[in-house]
């Protein structure tokens, strides 16, 4: 089963690099509207080029697997946030689902941000090689 270890490191990540890099494009074609729902919500819309930007460029770096897991850690961080301010209305189920997609998608970037990429990475590609100690 080692075997398939890389790939499914691979998989994992861009699986859930992929929520991400949709919704920032999508932010970027419903620029407006998104941000007249970050007001609606008091989130100050000046700050959706920051969400884009970390949506986009958080999620091509776990695909990458370029410094994962700081890019996992912001992502978690924002997935826990935007769980709190825009979903965390229980009593309605979309609503709920929503916040509890949220925790999930945290869950496993703290998971990622802990373990790393793995060896099909960027991150592991720029690791130099460790040698064994010699001893005499």
């Amino acid at each position: 089963m080692k075997q398939f270890v890389p790939i499914t490191d691979l998989v994992a990540r861009v699986l859930l690099a992929a929520i991400f890099v949709i919704s920032g494009l999508g932010k970027i074609s419903g620029f407006e509207a998104t941000q007249g729902y970050m007001q609606a919500m008091g989130v100050p819309g000046m700050l959706l080029p920051l969400v884009i930007i970390l949506e986009i460029a958080g999620g091509a770096a776990l695909i990458a697997g370029f410094q994962t897991r700081i890019a996992a850690l912001l992502l978690a961080g924002f997935s826990l946030l935007a769980g709190l301010l825009f979903h965390f209305n229980l009593a309605d189920q979309m609503q709920a689902i929503l916040f509890w997609k949220n925790l999930a998608l945290a869950g496993g970037l703290l998971m990622l941000s802990l373990h790393g990429a793995g060896p099909w990475s960027l991150d592991a590609w720029r690791k130099p090689a460790v040698s064994t100690p010699r001893y005499a």
